[in-house]
């Protein structure tokens, strides 16, 4: 028995344990979410993804690939928040399918749309105690630069995480939490510190097939004018006809590095 991350991509990463059998899964979702990240202007940010999942053992390989569409300050870069942005052919300001025609030579915001960043996560299961219900996740990320840098759907670098998350369940409560470190990649437009990330949550089990919890996620400010994470999300996991399972959640931000509020939905099913 192990316990993995679950993780869904939009403007947050919502890191749930999960009970994973051998095998292969496939899923997808889609995840909104609004806020001025400190500015003057709302950005607007949705996110549809397909997940493959394979596990074996006490590993877990999975991959994410999502598609953006985007509307609003032109600095605000999904996963990131509001950064200085020297691209001159950033969001709003690109010419182009997938992007708005620019009015001026100097807006500041606008619409567009493409791939996101594709994310390959691996985790390995370093300890786990069925008697105590305790165990440890190791995990490491890439996060490629695919989302397109003149439309301002992401940095166009890679960035490289590593993270240890803590699980202790008793009862139909399960308690956890984990704190992870992402190198991220500078480029000639956005230059970025490499920060710190922790999380922290409850889930319950309600029923035979039905959890709920909540988790509280924070990151270090990205850079020196921008500012923390701070996230607070609820959300329902349901199984049923054996192979599937949908999870439903909603987000509150409380810093100006996050979005002011979101909402998601995924679907999985195991072969």
């Amino acid at each position: 028995m192990r316990f993995i991350a679950f993780a869904t991509v939009g403007g947050m990463l919502l890191s749930v344990p999960v009970l994973a059998a051998d095998g292969l899964s496939i899923g997808g979702g889609v995840n909104y979410s609004s806020g001025d990240y400190g500015t003057s202007t709302p950005t607007h940010i949705t996110s549809t993804y397909v997940t493959g999942r394979y596990d074996t053992g006490p590993w877990t390989f999975k991959v994410t690939v999502p598609y953006l569409f985007v509307s609003g300050n032109t600095d605000t870069i999904p996963g990131i928040g509001h950064v200085p942005n020297s691209n001159p052919h950033g969001r709003g300001r690109a010419h182009g399918a997938g992007a708005s025609a620019p009015t001026t030579a100097t807006t500041t915001s606008g619409s567009a749309d493409g791939l996101g960043d594709i994310t390959a996560a691996v985790t390995y299961n370093a300890y786990f105690n069925a008697n105590a219900g305790l165990g440890v996740d190791l995990i490491g990320k890439v996060k490629f630069g695919t989302a397109d840098a003149d439309k301002g759907l992401g940095t166009g670098e890679t960035d490289y995480g590593s993270q240890i998350d803590v699980y202790k369940t008793h009862g139909e409560f399960t308690v956890f939490g984990g704190i992870g470190y992402t190198a991220m990649g500078d480029s000639t437009f956005i230059q970025l510190n490499n920060v710190f990330n922790a999380n922290a949550g409850v889930t319950y089990k309600a029923a035979d097939r039905t959890s709920v919890g909540l988790t509280f996620d924070a990151r270090e400010k990205v850079s020196d004018t921008s500012s923390p994470q701070r996230e607070l999300t609820l959300f329902l996991t349901q199984s049923f006809a054996k192979a599937w399972k949908a999870q439903l959640y909603g987000l509150k931000g409380f810093s100006n590095g996050s979005p002011d509020w979101g909402v998601g939905a995924s679907i999985g099913r195991n072969f």
